[in-house]
């Protein structure tokens, strides 16, 4: 079998790609081919014995016996758990329950419902019968006067404990200590209260006419005459001195501030243009040179290798195929991998890889 050297597209490529090419193809055909053809034959050994082998068994042996298994468990789990308990009712407490409740009917036709008819009929209607006249007797001659007795005896007692002292108390102390004390009250409004009012009213009059008044007139006269004399004139003095002093002493010097500030500012920016363009002397336009002249070169050295190790790898596995099935081996276009000197990403896309089984 000789391996196609052509390059991709017609185009040739340099003696670098093609020494890195064939020691690329060599490990292909003695590392990655016998690897890839193992796997695929195990994996489509897989498939068969699941196939032909794992799913009839699983089919044929293994669901009957679990079928089976499945049969028995149950069959066992009723004659454990079930079947006792069923016979148990059925053959026992049921014929039990039967007999019982047979024997007391029986017992009650025959025994209670009789004896209940005689002793209902000879003993406790007569009884009744007497005990419902000496009931009413007893209610008309001896209850009725006994109640009404005690009904007194009790009035009388509620009358002593809780009306009687508290009338009494009420009437012999509570209203003659009250109309006293009613009394002596008014005395003391009359003769003491009423004219200690009328003496504390004239003496506060007094206290306010020559004595509030004069005083408070006075300060009055105080606060006028310190605020026309004395504060007014200080704060206009004050207010004539700080206009002064914004005029003639803080606008020159703010004026003299913000030119500072836009000089500052200027001599900043031009010591920050300065500086940028030492930076770009030393060490932008130093690096600018080295990407362009140096990297860049190297990037399109490694570029080309890449693309002529990934050519090569592509090809080893289409003349692989078309070793091992006889069709026609069909060259994978480019992927639309970025390149180191452009910004666009190439317009083809590599060609899907089939398995063994796939194309089989």
């Amino acid at each position: 079998m000789e391996l196609d050297e052509r390059p991709p597209g017609g185009g040739g490529d340099g003696c670098l790609v093609g020494v890195i090419r064939i020691p690329v193809k060599i490990v292909a055909v003695l590392v990655i081919l016998p690897v890839r053809v193992v796997w695929e034959l195990l994996v489509a050994l897989g498939r068969a014995a699941h196939r032909n082998v794992l799913g009839p068994l699983y089919v044929h042996v293994v669901e009957p016996a679990l079928r089976v298994l499945g049969r028995v468990l149950a069959v066992l789990l009723k004659l454990v758990l079930v079947w006792p308990w069923v016979g148990l009712w059925r053959y026992v407490v049921t014929p039990v329950g039967r007999g019982l409740a047979w024997l007391g009917r029986g017992a009650y036709a025959h025994l209670l419902a009789p004896v209940g008819r005689v002793l209902s009929a000879y003993v406790f209607r007569p009884l009744w019968a007497a005990l419902t006249w000496a009931g009413r007797g007893g209610l008309r001659y001896l209850l009725a006067p006994l109640g009404k007795g005690v009904a007194w005896v009790a009035w009388a007692l509620a009358m002593l404990l809780f009306v009687w002292p508290w009338v009494g108390l009420w009437r012999y102390v509570v209203a003659p200590v009250g109309r006293g004390l009613a009394r002596l009250v008014e005395a003391a409004y009359r003769y003491v209260l009423t004219p200690l009012g009328h003496g504390l009213a004239w003496l506060a009059a007094a206290v306010y006419r020559y004595l509030l008044r004069p005083v408070g007139l006075g300060l009055v006269w105080l606060v006028v005459a310190v605020y026309r004399y004395l504060l007014r004139p200080v704060g206009l003095g004050l207010a004539w001195l700080a206009v002064a002093l914004y005029r003639y002493v803080l606008t020159p010097l703010g004026q003299v501030l913000l030119w500072a500030w836009h000089v500052a500012g200027r001599i900043a920016a031009a010591l920050w243009r300065g500086l940028k363009w030492v930076g770009w002397v030393l060490v932008g336009w130093p690096a600018a040179q080295v990407y362009r002249h140096v990297l860049t070169p190297v990037g399109h050295v490694v570029r080309d290798v890449w693309r002529s190790i990934r050519t090569t790898v592509r090809e080893v596995r289409a003349e692989v195929r078309r070793a091992l099935f006889g069709e026609p081996g069909r060259e994978p276009a480019r992927s639309q991998a970025r390149t180191l000197g452009s910004k666009t990403a190439g317009t083809d896309t590599p060609a899907p890889e089939r398995s063994l089984h796939q194309q089989g």
